[in-house]
């Protein structure tokens, strides 16, 4: 342990501190703001001005609004151009023949601006003739105004669009203006030069080609003809059809006919054929009624029956003359019934001759499908050849198009680039460089932020910005209180612990000042650890705070390497909030009742290599039951752990002598802010109640370098 004036103190920052040492030397501040500003505006008014103008270029389909494959179909005027062909017309106007075009257009290797190396200066010379410069002069001079156009030069792609930004910056405010110009004139006759050339050879290469292609189409469409002709699949002109399947077509309808004419004739014979054999009268049938012999004989029918009722008025049913009335209506009702027959037989035999066309009519159906299955397998050859012979057609009428197109365009010597000028580059009225009002403003500010900051480095890195923190302690107990008994005995902490040995008349405690010595977290550690403690129980008259130093002695204690486990036995649960890494986790009272095994109430500290057993869920009444059991659980933690450490939380000496029966474990008092009368009362009841060795933690003192502050509860 670390004595007061020994100890390494933990520093801070002091920022009070730090704007108190600017604010003293504002002067200096000041002064070094106002001279670099100063020196600043002076450069830039010095600086030779520079001018900057930009032309602006769209890059756009000029194609004319009617493609000459399709002359009355307009086509759209804009063209896809991806990204990678606007990069390209970019790169275009970079290339060195088009700024070399430029040049030699404007002579401008007769400007000294674009060959600065033609009169160098002295240092230059001097450079040169030490070796440490090359000589510019060794450089053509066409190569010299190259080079400073390219540094004058800029062109990009606006974002998001197909605007192409040609810059160009100069000493002079109309040539910044006339270069941009130039070059976009330059690009766009150079785009339709080479659309002319493109042209010309569309042409020449198109002509053997569309020759060549008239022969292809020419024998693929005679060889369709021929394989047509020998394959028996000529067109009947409907729709493409063929012979055979215009017969396989109209045989199928006309044998669909007959067989609906030879079933209605079938109908019909049954029906007549039903009627006389049961007696039912035949003149309600239409084939019967539409007989014209069927019509005489029932008018000469009615009339005989007419003139039998008459008669029967008269004479009797024997005389003469009815008699023979009765015999010629009986002979006209047998000739109906024959007549009727006649009929019959006529329909059986329009049956029949329906039934005999239809099996001629299937017989030739049959014939045709399969004359129809060979056309059909001839078909996917002829196919083929109309296909390839399409294909050769279409690749044709392509390139004569193309052809019309590339030859009326190299005639008319009209070729529109692929780019217009949508905004020329007009003579700047105002420098782009230097801007010596921002530049001031930016060396002002600047070398305000400098000062300050080599103000607050001298400060830091001498020390006076630093404070330290945990100076000020308060004596552990001020003053001594006797117990009631009347002879003090006194226990003071031994050397390099803080124990108290606590005699059996009374007790006193000397503050860390008068002791040389002191009760920080760090120092209760080191004892454990230097002692090799198996068991402590921590008490903590002050409630949850004494609770989170004992929650910080486990943690300082596993960052030693020392396998701790802590043991939450108090009524708040606040050393379980603090270690456990989740709430509502098994602990010791699901332990004590037995509701759970023993290895799901160990659970790792989420802020160190500690392990903790929480408090747990079970009802707390239950758990006070099973707390004969609480001493086997610590004899088995110690045969896992180094150390196992029980917070007990502000309980009383009877609550500490139930969880640990053998007297055997070491006492921590955990006291921060305790007044020092309680603190003597406390070390005094565990003297009284047999615990001899009690280990004082106040967090006061200044523990060793290292071990101080490292756990945040």
């Amino acid at each position: 342990m670390s004595g007061v004036n020994g100890g390494h103190q933990d520093v801070d920052i002091d920022l009070g501190g730090l704007f108190r040492a600017i604010w003293r030397r504002r002067g200096r501040v000041l002064m070094a703001t106002v001279v670099f500003a100063g020196l600043a505006f002076t450069g830039a008014s010095l600086m030779s001005p520079q001018y900057q103008s930009e032309t602006r270029l769209l890059i756009e389909s000029r194609q004319p609004a009617f493609s000459g494959n399709n002359q009355g179909t307009p086509q759209t005027t804009d063209s896809p151009f991806d990204e990678s062909g606007i990069s390209s017309q970019v790169q275009v106007l970079r290339s060195i023949d088009l700024i070399k075009q430029v040049a030699r257009e404007m002579k401008l290797y007769e400007l000294p601006e674009f060959d600065p190396t033609a009169n160098p200066s002295a240092i230059s010379d001097i450079l040169v003739m030490l070796g440490i410069k090359k000589n510019p002069l060794d450089l053509p001079p066409e190569e010299r105004v190259l080079k400073e156009f390219q540094e004058k030069l800029q062109v990009y792609q606006v974002e998001k669009s197909r605007v192409i930004a040609i810059q160009f910056t100069s000493k002079d405010s109309k040539l910044a203006a006339e270069i941009p110009n130039a070059m976009a004139r330059v690009f766009l006759l150079l785009q339709s030069g080479a659309k002319l050339d493109s042209n010309s050879e569309t042409s020449r290469w198109l002509e053997p080609e569309i020759a060549n292609l008239r022969e292809k189409v020419r024998d693929a469409e005679a060889k369709v003809a021929e394989y047509r002709g020998s394959s028996d699949l000529l067109l009947t002109g409907e729709t493409g059809g063929t012979f055979a399947t215009k017969q396989l077509n109209d045989i199928s309808t006309e044998l669909a006919r007959v067989r609906g004419e030879r079933a209605n004739a079938e109908a019909r014979a049954e029906g007549v054929r039903t009627a006389l054999a049961n007696g039912r009268a035949v003149d309600t049938l239409n084939d019967i009624v539409a007989s014209p012999m069927i019509q005489r004989l029932k008018e000469t029918e009615s009339n005989v029956q007419g003139q039998v009722a008459d008669l029967s008025t008269t004479l009797l049913d024997g005389h003469p003359r009815l008699k023979a009335l009765k015999a010629q209506l009986q002979g006209i009702r047998t000739q109906i019934t024959s007549e009727t027959k006649k009929i019959l037989g006529s329909l059986e035999n329009e049956a029949s001759v329906s039934q005999l066309r239809e099996r001629q009519l299937v017989a030739q159906l049959n014939t045709l499908k399969a004359r129809s299955a060979k056309a059909g397998e001839d078909e996917v050859g002829l196919r083929a050849l109309e296909r390839e012979a399409v294909a050769q057609r279409q690749l044709l009428e392509t390139y004569l198009a193309r052809y019309r197109e590339a030859t009326s365009r190299s005639e008319a010597d009209a070729a529109p680039a692929d780019a217009r000028v949508i905004s020329q580059a007009v003579v700047p009225t105002e420098a782009q460089f230097p801007k010596v009002l921002p530049i001031t403003i930016v060396a002002a500010f600047a070398s305000f932020l400098v000062s300050c900051v080599v103000i607050m480095l001298s400060e830091l890195f001498s020390g006076r910005a630093l404070r330290p923190v945990g100076v000020a302690q308060e004596p552990l107990v001020e003053e001594e209180k006797r117990t009631p008994a009347a002879m003090p005995v006194k226990a003071q902490p031994a050397p390099a612990t803080e124990r108290v040995t606590v005699e059996p008349q009374a007790a006193s405690v000397e503050s860390p000042e008068e002791t040389g010595d002191d009760f920080s977290i760090a120092s209760v550690a080191d004892h454990l650890c230097g002692n090799d403690i198996r068991v402590a129980i921590s008490v903590s008259p002050a409630g949850d705070k004494g609770s989170m130093h004992t929650v910080m002695l486990a943690r300082l204690v596993a960052e030693e390497g020392r396998k701790i486990v802590l043991i939450d036995l108090t009524g708040s649960a606040y050393p379980s909030r603090l270690m456990a890494q989740a709430p509502g986790l098994a602990g010791i009272t699901n332990l004590l009742v037995g509701e759970v095994p023993f290895t799901e109430t160990i659970h790792a500290d989420r802020l160190s290599d500690a392990h903790v057993i929480p408090q747990g869920d079970a009802d707390p009444a239950l758990a006070m039951r099973g707390i004969e059991r609480l001493q086997m659980i610590i004899d088995a933690l110690t045969n896992a752990y180094d150390t196992v450490l029980i917070e007990c939380g502000p309980a009383d000496i009877d609550a500490v002598r139930r969880v640990n029966r053998t007297k055997d474990a070491e006492i921590i008092i955990s006291a921060p802010s305790v007044a020092n009368e309680e603190i003597i009362d406390l070390i005094t009841g565990f003297g009284e109640a047999g615990f001899g060795d009690i280990v004082l933690m106040t967090g006061t003192g200044y523990p060793q370098s290292g071990n101080s502050g490292r756990w945040a509860a």
